[in-house]
């Protein structure tokens, strides 16, 4: 467990909050680190493969069998992004009082298809343990939530969406789930996605965070050949493959007319001109529109 740097993933008292890795590694990926769900390079794979590969090529896999297929059995022990169970970090909640907000499995995608069932259960007991806490969770795979709903009080239901077809998929999953927040993260938004108010309201959605690509300069140049629609712009140190500012406000008035909150994630920033108004994009205060869910 750590501090995040995840701007949206907050303590209820509005403090930065933490992330909680039981589960590591994916199967949704290309071997050279691109997510399926959108060809856009995986931080969650770099950073397996570079500052953790030692620490998670030394951890245990699995129980033998777990993933006994063909093509993930080839190499698992060369491969520190091959899906990894790291159980005694679910003791972790349980030892801290004051409520917080933890961002589970953000290093894999805890509704994938190769996840145990009953690993999925212990979190989720976990999270019933502890109803102090806010628990955020974030799947590219909607169609196994109904597995587990209802959810705990706790439990915050997160899908992505990139473009339209995960969009359309996201909402009619989400529409028969119960949690008490659920909400779509549209980052990295990668094509125009259009949306309509009365979509939102009939899944259900409670918050949506829009957010781009952000990579070093040679994955921006290597995403740029497939979407040439985005505009490459540096943020900080990094580099940022930018949607297009009307995709972006379309979502934003669709939720304004829905009442759903909305989180402009920083990377955005490069987006939006100095010396330009925004008003749909901004805060009463001036800043990038950052909300939360009450």
């Amino acid at each position: 467990m750590s501090k995040t740097l995840i701007e949206w993933v907050k303590n209820p008292d509005g403090t930065q909050g933490y992330t909680l890795n039981d589960k590591t590694g994916c199967r949704n990926h290309t071997p050279e680190g691109l997510c399926l769900g959108g060809m856009f390079p995986c931080y969650a794979f770099k950073l397996a493969n570079g500052r953790l590969k030692q620490r998670y090529l030394n951890h245990q896999i699995f129980p033998v069998g777990v993933f006994d297929d063909e093509f993930y059995s080839a190499q698992p022990l060369t491969d520190p992004f091959y899906p990894r169970w790291w159980s005694g970090r679910l003791k972790e909640p349980y030892q801290i009082k004051k409520p917080a907000g933890f961002f589970l499995d953000d290093m894999s995608d805890w509704m994938g298809d190769y996840w145990p069932k009953e690993w999925t259960e212990q979190e989720l007991q976990m999270m019933r343990d502890n109803p102090q806490h806010r628990i955020y969770t974030l799947t590219k795979q909607p169609q196994n939530l109904i597995k587990f709903s209802p959810f705990p009080d706790n439990c915050w239901v997160g899908v992505t969406a990139t473009e339209q077809y995960q969009f359309v998929r996201a909402v009619s999953e989400l529409r028969f789930i119960e949690a008490p927040i659920k909400y779509l993260s549209f980052e990295p938004l990668l094509a125009h996605i259009p949306m309509l108010p009365e979509a939102l309201t009939l899944a259900g959605i409670n918050w949506v965070i829009i957010g781009a690509v952000t990579g070093n300069l040679e994955d921006i140049k290597k995403m740029l050949g497939r979407t040439p629609q985005l505009t490459p712009m540096p943020f900080g140190k990094r580099w940022t493959l930018q949607p297009k500012i009307e995709w972006v406000e379309e979502i934003v008035r669709a939720c304004g007319k829905a009442g759903i909150p909305v989180f402009l994630k920083d990377n955005l920033k490069p987006l939006f001109k100095m010396g330009e108004t925004y008003s749909w994009a901004t805060s009463t205060l001036g800043f990038l529109r950052q909300e939360m869910p009450k």
